[in-house]
């Protein structure tokens, strides 16, 4: 018996993801967080779905299932003239077909009772929501045709026709063949919903997960002035935020980090082309300048990704990382949640596999942009300034556009690699590069001027959170290891690492924490400006200068306050990443020469005939030459243990030469607030002058911890300037007398119950150093993050062997 029409539309309070089958993805997530979610904060504006039956009763009514068929029986996909004409064909045949008058009606009933809503003013979404889309599998991103902006009935109905043709679209119709979907088997549910004034606000999407690394314990929110669209595409470098999920649990309401985009273009919607037209006019100066949304509604976001994947991981009985659109209104300030689908690439990886690519050799630097993946790749460009010139890319080359959209998904298969000028990390071409698994490199503005077509280049997405396209074949190797059978050492394999942008990606590598984080090397490319130049910046005397720093501090309170921001957002994206594991950091040890280097350097370092034995580490942080500035670094620790809630973090005193010097350092981070022993707080220092080993028990009575400096204790034992060439042949950590020193660190840390580590170069050098250290019963190695697989796998042999001699 046939259905009544009016049973083809449904609104959003009575669908669930039980209706997945009826409406689709889009719509049995939109109508599951309507019923479910709204109650827990979620603000999701409300409509109906138009089932995918009515769209099989508008084949049937009309006969048309037969006719498509037979057309898409002829089709080549190798001959684009022949997809063009047939995806035209079918989408005329469905477009001019009438819709059954009873659907009609029902429609335009479920309509105006959206109407009697919101008001007469009303203007609607209507989105196209098929039944094999955002599906953990295959997301059918941007395949299909919505239209924004509606405005009346009759336009309605026009809209709903338009989106069932959009089945048929040639990207649509590559996509399913690509993913193994039979044609006449997928049909499109219709959305239609309250339309969200982002144009006069802002919108974009939020991750429940780090999209390069697939670290889960973050939420990545993106954004951007405007409707959705650009963000998506790729057409603006978007605001992006992270926030730390455990911490947020625990009440810690922080941005972890923040990188702000240029924002140039914003989309909006109006009169100007009629009807449902969008088009993008520039954003102003001042616009571009700030983010685009606050920190507080950066962190509603992330509340609200949270809520949303752990409710849908609760219903699937295991974790879904979720990809969420987000719109703010700018008439009612409201944050509203626009769709919810699993996250389609870590969906499919292996957490029991580790991949890691590595450059080994150097290249110049042609254009570089956000990076996308871990992966680096070897090929020739192709250049593609249009869509036609897109045709002539080759399978295997490098892609190189200035942006890319869905219609060239089944294409862009062939790349080995995409490069492109605009857009940022949540852009068509990054989503597309995730899902088939390539590295790109996007937002790099000039790319398809400075790459010409039949160039070799090296694309690689393995450095960090900047890409690079290297000119011509630079070696790269690539590391996979089985995580699932690697059991963990008794002495605790830690990592050295200095490059925030590199702590997700390398907090994936099994290791227990970070035994030594520089605060120096964050400091040279977060802040890039002498601490003490920002303390007071009246005595910078090059003009040029102070307009620099000027400019580099504008959006702050103060000078100071961009420091301390900088700082603490570099230290907490490493201790974030290894939460809750501990991340030992060593406040700054530049040298004076290190330190003059910095912005504004050289009006407050002195000239220093051996700056390695000069004014460095522990000797400055009471120095009244650097005291405003160490109080700069200790405001920004407390930055990330109290506000960021990141309790993990462990300091570290950098080159302290005598013991009254160390309580001086102590009683000078107390009144700092960083006060030992206080909420937890632990302070090591470096064991790397002689006189460290020596008194090794008076120093103990005043930190918890000891980290051997290889490198400095080597140098300070052999009496050899590790920075001269002329003397480098007796720089060896390998020597008796050092061996000898270490011995004696060691067994001075058991004497008195504190932490043995080492951080020096020599354990990820020489595997007989990290061997001689296990055999003492060294608690910790900390080693350069290519060296802790095999180190690991070499001290679990050796463990094991002292175990059956202990036998």
């Amino acid at each position: 018996m046939a259905q009544s029409a009016e049973t083809y539309v449904l609104p959003y309070q009575e669908i669930d993801l039980g209706h997945l089958a009826q409406v689709g993805g889009k719509n049995a997530s939109l109508g599951e967080m309507y019923t479910v979610l709204t109650e827990r904060g979620l603000r999701v504006p409300n409509g109906f779905a138009i089932a995918a039956e009515a769209y099989r009763l508008l084949l049937a009514s009309n006969g048309l299932r037969e006719a498509l068929a037979a057309r898409l029986a002829t089709l080549d996909l190798g001959d684009t003239t022949s997809l063009s004409q047939c995806a035209q064909y079918c989408r005329d045949l469905i477009y001019d077909a009438p819709l059954p008058d009873a659907l009609v009606t029902a429609i335009l009933t479920a309509h105006q009772q959206l109407l009697d809503e919101y008001g007469e003013e009303l203007t609607v979404a209507v989105r196209s929501s098929a039944t094999a889309e955002d599906l953990p599998e295959a997301s059918f991103a941007g395949q299909h045709d919505s239209y924004l902006n509606v405005r009346g009935g009759s336009a309605l109905i026009d809209a709903c026709r338009r989106c069932f043709a959009s089945l048929f679209t040639e990207r649509a119709i590559q996509y399913r063949v690509a993913q193994g979907f039979d044609h006449l088997d997928v049909a499109l549910s219709i959305g239609v919903m309250k339309m969200v004034r982002a144009d006069v606000g802002a919108s974009g999407v939020t991750f429940t997960l780090d999209t390069e690394s697939g670290f889960s314990d973050v939420v990545l929110v993106t954004g951007a002035y405007g409707l959705g669209e650009n963000v998506v595409q790729g057409v603006v470098d978007p605001d992006e935020f992270y926030v730390h999920k455990p911490t947020l649990a625990q009440g810690y309401r922080a941005v972890l980090r923040r990188h702000r985009g240029s924002k140039k273009i914003r989309m909006i919607y109006g009169s100007r082309r009629g009807g449902a037209a969008t088009y993008n006019e520039p954003t102003t100066a001042s616009e571009r300048a700030r983010f685009c949304i606050t920190d507080e509604e950066v962190i509603r976001l992330a509340e609200q990704a949270v809520t949303i994947e752990r409710h849908f991981s609760d219903l699937a009985g295991e974790p879904r990382p979720m990809d969420v659109e987000w719109a703010k209104d700018g008439l009612d300030g409201e944050l509203y949640i626009l769709q919810a689908r699993p996250e389609t690439v870590a969906a499919r990886q292996s957490g029991n596999q580790l991949e890691r690519y590595q450059l080994t050799g150097k290249g110049e630097v042609v254009v570089s942009g956000r990076a996308v993946g871990t992966r680096a790749a070897t090929a020739r460009v192709r250049v593609a300034h249009t869509q036609a010139e897109l045709a002539n890319l080759q399978e295997g080359e490098v892609l190189v556009a200035e942006t890319t959209t869905p219609d060239w998904g089944a294409v862009m298969r062939r790349a080995a690699a995409l490069v492109t000028n605009r857009g940022g990390r949540t852009c068509h071409a990054a989503i597309v590069a995730r899902e088939l698994n390539i590295p790109a490199v996007v937002g790099c503005g000039n790319a398809t001027e400075a790459l010409k077509t039949g160039d070799e280049v090296t694309v690689a997405c393995c450095e960090g959170e900047t890409g690079r396209v290297y000119a011509g074949k630079v070696p790269f190797e690539v590391e996979r290891t089985d995580l699932a059978e690697l059991t963990r050492p008794r002495t605790r394999i830690m990592v050295n690492l200095g490059d925030p942008d590199l702590a997700f990606k390398t907090a994936m590598i099994p290791s227990d924490g970070v035994g030594l984080a520089r605060l120096e090397f964050i400091i040279t490319e977060y802040v890039k400006v002498h601490p003490m130049a920002l303390a007071h910046p009246d005595r910078v005397t090059d003009a040029r200068v102070r307009a620099e720093i000027s400019e580099l501090t504008r959006d702050y309170a103060s000078p100071a306050d961009f420091f301390v921001e900088r700082l603490a957002e570099g230290v907490g994206t490493i201790a974030a990443a290894f939460y809750p594991k501990p991340v030992v950091v060593r406040l700054s040890d530049f040298k004076t020469n290190e330190y003059a280097n910095l912005l504004g350097g050289r009006d407050f370092e002195p000239e220093e005939e051996n700056p390695m034995l000069g004014f460095r580490g522990a000797a400055r942080y009471a120095h009244p030459a650097y005291t405003d500035g160490f109080a700069l670094e200790c405001a920004a620790m407390r930055r990330v243990r109290e506000h960021m809630g990141l309790d993990n973090l462990k300091l570290m005193i950098p080159f302290c030469r005598r013991v009254d010097e160390a309580r001086q350092v102590i009683e000078v981070m107390a009144r700092h607030g960083l006060e030992r022993g206080k909420q937890g707080l632990e302070v090591y220092v470096m064991c790397e002058i002689p006189n460290n080993v020596i008194l090794i028990d008076e120093f103990a009575e005043l930190f918890d911890g000891f980290s051997i400096g290889s490198n400095d204790l080597t140098q300070l034992t052999l009496g050899v300037d590790r920075d001269s060439d002329a003397v480098a042949f007796d720089f060896d950590e390998r020597d008796p007398g050092v061996l000898k020193m270490l011995e004696m660190a060691v067994q001075g840390c058991q004497r008195n119950g504190r932490h043995s580590g080492i951080c020096g170069q020599a354990p990820s050098d020489y595997p007989e150093v990290a061997e001689f250290l296990v055999r003492l019963g060294i608690d910790s190695l900390s080693l350069n993050p290519d060296s802790v697989l095999p180190t690991t796998l070499l001290i679990l042999e050796l463990e094991n062997a002292l175990d059956a001699q202990a036998r």
